[in-house]
């Protein structure tokens, strides 16, 4: 088998190269050619965080949780175990993987190193890839994202290294000591070594091999309209016969007043994180930034010839030993004045927006501080201390965004809020410090008891066809037995893929198209108590294929669960609603792994944040089953009903006969919650926009349902434990030709389906809308509580 290892850089095209690879992932598979999954879905994060030596901790491993060696150390072993899984279960002929970091990143020999060794197991035949552009334009979008990340420092303090004979020497020793807790790290502060290509070149040779290192150009045009162009197969020897594919065109880049904005408001952050006082997830300050850009024109590569120019020697000797590199010519010397700062316009003073920030920038602190530096090496970590308040904005305290946004009735809902014991927290229950704990294995077939149906759930679906599969095989991992199934109203395959896993033995499909009543869900609920499957049933669960059940203790699976709450007879699943985490674009990728932003676990206002599911044991206490529990208690039964909510605390006196949300009293997130991806990507949310909903046809869900549901403030990666499980389960079930062909037919139907509507005013003005409401939690809860009186 032979291994290319896409490096990169992430400027370089790497996101187009990735987006195709990933869009014909299963294309390649029938070649011999395996784009790997385990690793990430399309950029191999994972396996750049498992090869950094220990004390380098970078932006994705602080962020993510794997800044401690032990916690490193796992994820390593992980990547490998599901890697070498992952080969085994295909065999390929080839091994592609790509990650864009591995390039501008590793810049320490032990690093690769350790990649070396972690592949060589699998083979020794290792082709190291890299797509380059123009010198200059690579500087530029290097710099852009750096100041995405934090960058304090301007880029004149990299030009300043091109009178220096050695550039990549040079550009290491702007390297700074890493402080995670300040926000500082190599990859955000230090001058672009890999500019270097011929260094890079002997770099990566040095470890892999001479001649096993090929550079390719990615212009402009690479990767793009001409679809799966002859340049792409060229860089890793694929058969011309897999087809065509269009990849990612690069974002605009931002307005250069606003690159000199970010650049002057992170140098004064860094003051402040500097204390060690104060944190800023990386989230806030995404967000920070992106009120304070502005519209304007883009900086220019040209202002940047100077780079292309000191290593034009370079590229002319590379393209003799890397010929595709000859189809892109460098720009030349320019009659430019040079790089300089833009002006910021407007009067700008970052000192005014960090003064208007203060109050996020403490709240996020005393709910973030002490999560994310608790992995941090000891020399690392910065000693506790109390935390004071940052001083108050003295406007109202609302971000820009916020006050643009938000009508007088929410501006004082947010006032009040703000002092009030229902502003929302995420200090509740048990510390997630499990979060990022090793993966949970797979477990062997459960054996039901002669005449049971064993955990069943009933679900309602229409036109969920690019989920269906995922959210069947992720159940089925954790315990779930059986399912029945309604639809109404079908047009995307979702039916067809039902009727399939029906024929292969893995649930029960029902057609409700001739639903009578207020809503097709209640009438196929009230069928649904008369069948078998679950008449027979051991425990009924109700979800719905947007909500995913999260077992957080034991080993992740329901009888876990359950043996922690033996005399439990019903268990309120309380929802945790996940954001579109600045997912746009629709993607046939695990909505599990791809939506991690959250609601905050204390948020008792609006009364959907804490709306929950039942799980029920089937003892016939309750005649009647509705959306989200069951009724019509038996009252000859009551006694031998209980109530727990999910840390497992009996809610029996509260639940019993009604209710369907709990409340600060009921509220519980320990042993189980019930993850609802309510939007998923922002493309999915249009098609949701059109369809209606399964309960209430009547009712459009338009930017008020997004204001209520998209939730961003805090992270839960809990539930991302079961991947590899999840993945095993779905690749089994989709070795089912039939299947993987009515799945991919419905991946098709959605993202037709969101162009349509892109070309519709109505819904590409709703789109642009919900992307630009960005709101604190209070803002969020403000806002919701004010849409609720005014309704």
């Amino acid at each position: 088998m032979k291994i290319s290892v896409h490096i990169g850089p992430q400027v370089g095209g790497a996101a187009r190269v990735q987006d195709v690879l990933a869009a014909k992932r299963e294309q390649l598979k029938s070649k011999g050619v395996l784009f790997a999954r385990t690793p990430g879905p399309r950029n191999h994060t994972r396996l750049f965080m498992a090869v950094t030596d220990r004390d380098h901790i970078d932006p994705l491993r602080f962020n993510r949780g794997y800044a401690s060696e032990a916690k490193q150390t796992a994820l390593r072993e992980m990547v490998v175990q599901d890697l070498a899984r992952e080969v085994e279960t295909h065999t390929p002929e080839h091994l592609i993987l790509s990650s864009a970091q591995l390039s501008t990143s590793l810049h320490r020999v032990s690093e690769l190193e350790r990649l070396r060794d972690m592949l060589t197991p699998l083979s020794r035949t290792i082709q190291i890839v890299a797509t380059v552009q123009d010198p200059a334009q690579m500087a530029l979008e290097s710099f852009v994202l750096q100041l995405e990340e934090g960058r304090r420092t301007p880029l004149n303090r990299d030009l300043d290294l091109l009178s220096q004979p050695d550039w990549w020497t040079a550009a290491i020793g702007t390297v700074p000591d890493i402080d995670p807790a300040a926000g500082v790290f190599e990859e955000t502060e230090a001058a672009p070594f890999w500019l270097d290509l011929k260094r890079l070149e002997q770099h990566w040779s040095g470890v892999f091999g001479s001649g096993n290192v090929t550079f390719h150009a990615c212009g402009p045009d690479a990767f793009s309209d001409q679809g799966f162009t002859d340049n792409l197969r060229d860089m890793f020897g694929i058969a011309p016969s897999i087809g065509r594919a269009t990849g990612t065109k690069p974002d605009a880049l931002p307005s250069a007043a606003t690159l000199t904005r970010w650049q002057s408001f992170n140098a004064l952050l860094g003051h402040y994180l500097s204390s060690g006082e104060y944190v800023v997830p990386r989230q806030l300050l995404r967000r920070l930034h992106s009120e304070m850009a502005v519209n304007g024109p883009p900086p220019e590569s040209s202002d940047l010839s100077a780079i292309a120019t000191r290593f034009a020697a370079d590229w002319e000797m590379l393209s003799k030993t890397h010929p595709a590199l000859a189809s892109l010519t460098p720009i030349g010397p320019r009659d430019s004045a040079g790089w300089q700062d833009a002006d910021p316009e407007f009067g700008f003073r970052a000192s005014q927006y960090l003064l208007s920030s203060t109050y996020r920038i403490g709240k996020a602190t005393r709910e973030n501080r002490d999560q994310m530096l608790a992995d941090l090496p000891g020399k690392m970590a910065p000693a506790p201390q109390p935390q004071p308040d940052l001083p108050k904005s003295p406007d109202t305290g609302l971000s820009e965004i916020a006050r643009k946004l938000m009508p007088p009735l929410a501006v004082e809902k947010f006032k009040t809020l703000t002092t009030s014991s229902f502003a929302p927290h995420n200090r509740l229950g048990a510390v997630d410090e499990e979060q990022l704990a090793a993966a949970y294995p797979e477990q062997p077939a459960r054996r039901l008891n002669s005449g049971s149906t064993g955990n069943v759930i009933v679900g309602c679906m229409k036109n969920e066809a690019p989920y269906i599969v995922e959210w069947v095989a992720y159940h089925r991992a954790i315990g779930v037995d059986n399912f029945l199934i309604y639809t109404n109203g079908c047009t995307d395959g979702t039916a067809e893929i039902l009727d399939r896993l029906q024929a292969m033995g893995i649930l029960e499909h029902r057609d409700n198209d001739n639903w009578k009543g207020n809503s097709p869900q209640q009438f196929a609920l009230n069928r649904a108590m008369k069948e078998p499957v679950v008449t027979n049933a051991d425990w009924i669960i109700h979800i719905d294929v947007d909500e995913f059940i999260n077992v957080r203790c034991g080993n992740g699976t329901l009888q876990d669960f359950l043996e922690r709450v033996p005399e439990a007879t019903n268990v309120a699943m309380t929802w945790r609603l996940f954001g579109h985490n600045g997912v746009t674009r629709l993607a046939d990728e695990f909505v599990i792994d791809q939506f991690d932003t959250c609601a905050p676990k204390f948020c008792p206002k609006p009364h959907t944040v804490w709306g929950f599911k039942t799980m029920f044991k089937n003892i016939g206490a309750y005649a009647k089953l509705s959306c989200h529990r069951p009724n019509k208690l038996d009252e000859a039964l009551r006694d031998q009903v209980r109530w727990v909510n999910g840390s497992g605390r009996d809610m029996t006196q509260e639940a019993a006969d009604n209710g369907w949300r709990s409340s600060k009293k009921s509220v519980g997130y320990d042993l189980i919650q019930l993850n609802h991806y309510a939007l998923r990507s922002a493309e999915s949310f249009l098609i949701k926009r059109q369809r209606g909903r399964a309960l209430h046809v009547d009712r459009s869900i338009g930017l008020n349902y997004w204001i209520r549901m998209d939730w961003s403030d805090f992270r839960d990666i809990t539930i991302k434990r079961n991947l590899p499980r999840l993945r095993a389960e779905f690749e089994r079930l989709m070795q089912d030709g039939e299947l993987a062909k009515w799945h991919q037919h419905g991946v098709d139907w959605h993202k037709a389906k969101a162009e349509e509507l892109h070309g519709i005013a109505e819904f590409e003005e709703l789109y642009e809308q919900a992307l630009n409401v960005k709101l604190t939690e209070t803002e969020r809860v403000a806002y919701a509580l004010a849409l609720d009186l005014e309704s």
